[in-house]
């Protein structure tokens, strides 16, 4: 037994206690008069564990393994990868997959749904991933996409590499409709993805109109199935760029349909403005989807790192605290209620989109994982763009760290 003392809940301007049992939150209080091991925040800024619903974990820190992707376009991205993988062993494989969650986890994630290419009929990246899922388990939520890089159809026998993976034990289903070889396929992919998730059980994450043309709307096809279905919460819109370029009349109608199914949407802001717009001269596109009206809406919309030093993205770290820093810029979230609510796009928002919510948030009777921000405030945690002073797995650290400090400086700066 122990509790964490004077702390600072997100919402609450008086701090509080924590009571921790087996690894449980049993009471949240303003006096625990308990007896028991004591730890003292110091006041800081107490928030669930970051979560990063979209990552590549098999493609981390592999910019360097072929051709640069010279255009700086999702599609050549695509190209430069199907040129390099397959040169990797499991146990090679699960070594990149590790540098990548200790990068995301010391960086206060404890929740990480990854997607992993199953367009190789070796399937070494999903064995390292489910080895890796196995072995984290105590510490880490990770989710496994099962996702079709090359395309379904585009790529042969796509669509049943897509469902092996699911038996062999992906979470996720997967898609990437705008990289099939037409629309009709692309459509077909959306169908296939709603006939494998009821077949199997699992949930749902598209790549969907991950491009600046606003023809490509396959969120359109993926929503009403998935409504129909009624598996509108269990399903999740990856990127939808195109929906950010669409006109207004369009994305109105289609954001109250989106409400009534359901549906989540996770948006990539520095890979999606890195990537999108290529082709525009000026006014150049920010590249992202309606994070705003989306979440102005009540629909359920997160952010993700997507990738590190990738042939997409040459940059990232897991530090989803910058991602939210961009994001909110790029989405233009920065009123004082926004403020006050945007840590939720990297922390509960996700957990949502991933349906770990039974045993996510700081509430009694869940388990005791929680983050410690170098600040006392969400304003403060954002505008200085806070550190992580310790993450909490079940009651027990994983890590603790130590704030920069300033050792020797002018009258002016002391």
């Amino acid at each position: 037994m122990k509790k964490f003392t004077n702390v600072r809940l997100k919402g609450e301007k008086e701090p509080v206690s924590i009571l921790v049992e087996d690894g449980k939150i049993t009471k949240i209080a303003k006096e625990i008069p308990q007896e028991c091991e004591t730890i003292d925040v110091g006041g800081n800024l107490v928030i669930p564990p970051y979560v990063d619903p979209h990552l590549h974990l098999d493609y981390v820190f592999t910019a360097d393994m072929g051709e640069q992707n010279g255009s700086g376009t999702l599609f050549e991205g695509i190209q430069r990868w199907s040129e390099s993988k397959g040169n990797m062993t499991v146990e090679q494989m699960k070594a990149r997959i590790y540098s990548g969650i200790r990068k995301e986890m010391l960086h206060g994630v404890q929740a990480i749904r990854t997607h992993i290419d199953v367009t190789d009929s070796t399937f070494t990246g999903l064995k390292a991933a489910l080895e890796v899922r196995e072995e984290v388990k105590d510490i880490l939520d990770l989710q496994i996409v099962a996702f079709p890089q090359e395309g379904m159809y585009a790529y042969k026998g796509g669509d049943e590499l897509v469902e092996e993976g699911l038996k062999m034990g992906a979470d996720c289903v997967g898609a990437i409709p705008h990289f099939e070889l037409a629309r009709e396929f692309g459509e077909k992919s959306i169908h296939k993805v709603i006939e494998l998730a009821t077949k199997y059980d699992k949930l749902i994450d598209v790549h969907c109109d991950e491009t600046d043309d606003t023809q490509s709307r396959f969120l359109e096809l993926l929503n009403a199935l998935a409504l129909m279905e009624g598996i509108g919460t269990r399903t999740t819109a990856s990127h939808t760029c195109s929906f950010g370029s669409a006109d207004n009349s369009y994305a109105f109608r289609m954001i109250k349909l989106f409400k009534k199914s359901g549906i989540n949407f996770i948006s990539c802001p520095t890979e999606n403005i890195y990537l999108e717009g290529r082709q525009d001269t000026y006014p150049k596109r920010r590249g992202i989807t309606r994070v705003k009206e989306l979440n102005d809406n009540g629909i359920n919309v997160c952010f993700a790192q997507d990738s590190m030093s990738d042939p997409w993205y040459p940059l990232g770290n897991g530090n989803m605290m910058m991602i939210l820093d961009h994001g909110i810029h790029i989405a233009q979230m920065m009123s004082p209620e926004e403020i006050t609510n945007d840590l939720d796009l990297v922390t509960r928002n996700g957990a949502i989109t991933m349906n770990i919510m039974d045993h996510y948030g700081i509430e009694e009777g869940k388990p005791a994982n929680f983050i410690v921000l170098d600040a006392k405030s969400e304003f403060e945690a954002i505008c200085e763009r806070a550190g992580i002073t310790a993450s909490v797995r079940n009651g027990e650290f994983l890590f603790q760290k130590t704030p920069a400090q300033v050792t020797g400086a002018i009258d002016l700066l002391k």
